[in-house]
């Protein structure tokens, strides 16, 4: 059995959702239909009829995509609950990092539910619509896509976002900014640039008016210190009091996701086993960019779970 010191849980954010998520442990684990129940009554609709039929559109629009995600993966986690191997340290990208939180036993998951669709709502607010534009640019480093952001910005707001794995930046900002740098980046070598399901340009500072009107919901909630670490999205640091953590999601907001960091930060802890949990495998297929030699899974439903099961025990 792989020691707990050597195990992380990862959480997915954004661009990870997709009609359909999550009705394999909504049909398979007894427990589950009572969250998503919970996160009716807290955001008035049904979130479960949003992540199992869609319309995409709108499970794409931030201030659902949130919810539906962080549900989507608090229920997937319950397939590990009690399990031996549990993590020496936790992490989410972006709206994954509240997933986290829940599960290291920081905050609640019915208050987790109403902070995060606050968070998509005034994220929502925070711009026109239509008038951001997010994109990941593959094959450029990090500096050259600052350079790029950099020469594009007489254009409008444009900045790195996601700082994700070696070759793989995501940036954000106003739209016609965003699609000058994407130009920029291609004339230099990208090898891809592509637009991303994600209906704001968070991670930048545009989004500084939504982390302040979050500021005051994150501090009218009740926070414990957490039962394990979690590496932090902002400055890729291991945080486990209320008060970290209470500050660290609110810098987290107009700043970019310091990914590539995260997962060195981990594998400096000595973790080997990285295990993403939720839909999708993005976060896993990062890993592996970051920390070859890392072992990687991906628990969505029963199935994935036995399997990451078996090779955990074996």
């Amino acid at each position: 059995m792989a020691k707990h010191s050597e195990i992380a849980f990862l959480f997915p954010g954004q661009g990870s959702q997709v009609v359909g998520m999550g009705k394999g442990v909504f049909d398979e684990v007894e427990t589950v239909p009572a969250l998503y129940r919970e996160a009716q009554e807290v955001l008035g609709y049904d979130i479960g009829h949003l992540c199992f039929e869609g319309p995409v559109d709108r499970l794409n629009r931030t201030e659902f995509t949130q919810p539906a995600l962080l549900v989507t993966s608090w229920a997937a986690f319950q397939l590990v609950q009690g399990e031996p191997w549990e993590p020496a340290a936790v992490a989410g990208h972006s709206l994954g990092e509240y997933t986290a939180l829940v599960a290291a036993g920081g905050l609640s998951f019915r208050d987790a539910v109403g902070l995060v669709h606050k968070r998509g709502r005034y994220m929502a607010e925070a711009v026109a619509p239509g008038s951001g534009l997010v994109a990941a640019i593959l094959g450029l480093s990090e500096a050259e896509v600052r350079a790029v952001c950099r020469e594009a910005e007489s254009t409008g707001v444009v900045a790195p976002a996601n700082l994700n794995s070696p070759g793989q930046t995501v940036i954000a900002g106003e739209k016609a900014a965003v699609e000058k740098a994407l130009e920029i980046a291609k004339s230099r070598g990208a090898k891809r640039v592509m637009p991303l399901p994600v209906s704001v340009p968070v991670h930048t500072p545009l989004m500084q008016v939504a982390a302040d009107r979050l500021k005051k919901d994150i501090e009218s909630l009740s926070w414990s210190d957490l039962q394990v670490p979690l590496i932090n999205n902002v400055e890729a640091r291991a945080i486990q009091s209320a008060e970290d953590i209470q500050a660290s999601l609110v810098r987290q907001l107009p700043a970019p996701v310091q990914w590539q960091d995260t997962i060195m930060m981990m594998s400096k802890m000595g973790i080997r086993h990285f295990i993403e949990i939720g839909p999708g495998k993005v976060l896993t297929g990062l890993v592996k960019r970051i920390a070859p030699d890392a072992r990687t899974w991906n628990i969505s439903d029963r199935e994935s779970y036995e399997l990451v099961r078996a090779q955990l025990m074996a």
